[in-house]
């Protein structure tokens, strides 16, 4: 089993934290910006038809989607989380 984060670790601990966080999370996914960037994203997949695919959707530097492992795409985003767009 992994090593959790440090922050995984806080939220674990501090049950008042973790519910805040939670409304927070609700609140922002529920947008409507939120809601169209996961239907473009979802629209994409199934045109690519890439049910069952294990593969994720990367966005490039100049803006376009291409097919990448889940491991290379979640990871580039390293310990300092600053985005480095393939």
């Amino acid at each position: 089993m992994a090593k959790l984060s440090k922050s995984a670790r806080y939220y674990r601990k501090n049950k008042a934290a973790r519910e805040v966080k939670k409304k927070y999370d609700t609140k922002y996914h529920s947008t409507t910006a939120r809601k169209k960037y996961r239907a473009k994203l979802n629209r994409e997949r199934r045109r690519r038809r890439l049910k069952g695919n294990p593969k994720d959707l990367s966005h490039t530097k100049d803006g376009k989607l291409i097919l990448e492992s889940r491991r290379k795409n979640r990871a580039r985003q390293g310990a300092n989380k600053k985005s480095t767009l393939k």
